[in-house]
């Protein structure tokens, strides 16, 4: 998985040697050309290929803290999420009724 992210900085790195050895290249525009086409589309494309990973190991961490939560501890707070005002999903009863011009 990780030879072409490889191969591919190493291209960008010899890209920006032969910046820097000619005759009208400059140190400034070696360091550029490295960074914009070396690290950035390998830092992206690898940040991009890691997603599933890191959804996997969320997904991980969160059954085990939801084994690791005792069952009683969660009725309590659904208890106390009746008492606001529509937490059961309900439209309220005493709607405004809209406005409408006389014809």
């Amino acid at each position: 998985m990780y030879i072409v992210p490889i191969a591919w900085i190493y291209v960008a790195l010899m890209m920006s040697v032969a910046e820097a050895s000619n005759s009208n290249g400059t140190v400034l525009g070696a360091v550029f050309t490295f960074v914009l086409y070396g690290l950035l589309p390998v830092g992206l494309v690898m940040y991009i290929m890691g997603t599933p990973g890191r959804k996997r190991l969320l997904r991980a961490r969160q059954e085990q803290e939801r084994a690791a939560q005792p069952p009683a501890a969660a009725a309590p707070a659904l208890a106390d999420s009746a008492d606001q005002p529509d937490a059961g999903g309900l439209a309220p009863a005493d709607t405004v009724t809209p406005m409408r011009k006389e014809p």
